[in-house]
């Protein structure tokens, strides 16, 4: 969104509780350190980062701990969790059980009440690094929610790739993602976009099968303030689109990225060494540069950051922002960035864009650039602050992606008046809003599927 948007934004920020602190272990076992990534009234998101500080590579791993009376967990990802009356098992999912030393992993889970994790072992050693092996004996996992007829979106395509000027899969056909941006994560009313029962279900309702995690960079409580935060959010995310199979976009959210090109690459560079490996993840370094120079200004920052990804991911699609909202496609089709698997941002709003942004898009293809639509909205460029929705030209957006095989992702996964707003108040955190939908919402839903 444009920094006219900001101000109007009206949302709380989560809360991040400052996780325990974890002393030295023995060298023979790994560390678990707990923290509460969100919070709201009545529960909260926890988050344990598990930690192999040997020299040598673990195969598997196990997180016991008790939860007080009233207290319980709802649902959990990216391990197999069981339970024996108050005390909870986790153990590695068959993906993340082998560490290489040093590397870590992380699993969590919604709780409902306020009690905290107490009694922690990690492999019957105390998580805080002593103390007494505390065992119990294993209960039966719960249901895990089934993938939809036909497999995941990541199970169908796999590896994706830039092929001319679209998008195809492990299987050389072409692909169109159709998906659903978060609101900025510093200012999102509700964890909705953390959460995995609420994935899934767009998933399996939605036909969803790419999620955009947008990091507010320099607004108060984003990364740039509270970087912490910002990147347990971000992996919360990317954690669960592995688990439900579908694509992640980690979309570096700034209107001013040249001004924090060390963080940047600092961020992109450390996430693609842990995450790189996932066919699941596109990056997107840049949302919405203003109206600055493409090849002073921008391109130099996304050979930057393109040249610190690709040191540890050499395969996975970046999406690079483009001048003035990431409208001016037409400016980064003479000069692209050097590279491979490279794909250019177009954001519109239907009632302010249309066919002259269009003819910008049909340009840049025509000079051989990949396009994908990050952001959109039936809507005015400032988020619909009136309300109106724009939908014959927006179905005049959706008509030209379509046709040119276009990825987007629409504009965004929160409560509230704007016409992006997706859902209305009282919208539950897991999922199913069937009836909560509003704004340009029933429109997306529908183009989705």
């Amino acid at each position: 969104m444009k920094r006219s948007r900001i101000a109007a934004v009206l949302a709380l920020a989560g809360v991040l509780v400052a996780a325990l602190v974890v002393t030295a272990m023995p060298a023979s076992a790994a560390v678990a350190q707990f923290a509460v990534v969100n919070s709201w009234s009545g529960g909260y998101e926890g988050r344990f980062t598990v930690t192999n500080n040997t020299s040598s590579p673990v195969t598997s791993w196990r997180v016991q701990f008790d939860l007080p009376s009233g207290t319980s967990i709802s649902n959990s990802w990216n391990a197999q969790q069981s339970v024996s009356g108050n005390r909870y098992t986790f153990a590695n999912a068959a993906w993340n059980g082998s560490l290489a030393a040093g590397a870590s992993t992380t699993f969590g889970f919604t709780v409902n009440g306020t009690g905290t994790p107490s009694g922690c072992t990690i492999d019957g050693v105390s998580c805080s690094g002593g103390g007494t092996p505390t065992t119990s004996p294993p209960g039966t996992p719960p249901p895990t929610t089934p993938p939809p007829a036909g497999g995941t979106p990541v199970a169908q395509h796999g590896q994706l790739r830039v092929c001319g000027t679209g998008m195809c899969n492990s299987g050389g056909a072409r692909v169109q993602l159709r998906g659903i941006s978060s609101m900025w994560l510093n200012w999102e009313t509700q964890p909705y976009a953390e959460n995995l029962s609420a994935l899934t279900w767009m998933r399996d309702n939605w036909n969803l099968q790419v999620i955009r995690a947008a990091m507010g960079v320099e607004p108060e409580g984003a990364y740039l303030s509270n970087p912490s935060k910002a990147r347990a959010q971000v992996e919360t995310i990317i954690n669960n689109a592995v688990t439900a199979g579908v694509y992640v976009i980690v979309d570096w959210h700034d209107h001013a990225a040249e001004n924090h090109q060390a963080q940047s690459v600092a961020f992109f560079s450390d996430l693609a060494r842990r995450y790189g490996h996932l066919p699941n993840v596109i990056w997107e370094p840049y949302n919405e540069p203003l109206q600055v120079g493409w090849t002073s200004v921008i391109k130099p920052y996304h050979q930057a950051v393109v040249t610190a990804i690709r040191q540890h991911d050499p395969d996975n699609i970046i999406v690079l922002g483009t001048p003035t909202w990431s409208q001016d496609v037409d400016a980064a089709a003479a000069s692209p960035v050097q590279g491979t698997n490279l794909m250019y941002t177009l954001h519109f709003y239907s009632c302010t864009h249309g066919a002259s942004l269009r003819a910008k898009g049909d340009a840049a293809i025509r000079a051989g650039l990949a396009l994908f639509v990050t952001e959109w909205g039936a809507s005015h460029a400032d988020g619909g602050l009136d309300g109106r929705i724009c939908q014959s030209e927006a179905q005049a957006w959706i008509d030209w992606m379509r046709a040119n095989g276009i990825s987007w992702t629409a504009w965004k996964l929160d409560v509230g008046t704007d016409t992006t707003n997706l859902l209305s108040p009282g919208a539950p955190v897991t999922g199913g809003w069937t009836n909560y939908l509003r704004g340009h919402g029933p429109f997306v839903v529908a183009s989705m599927r």
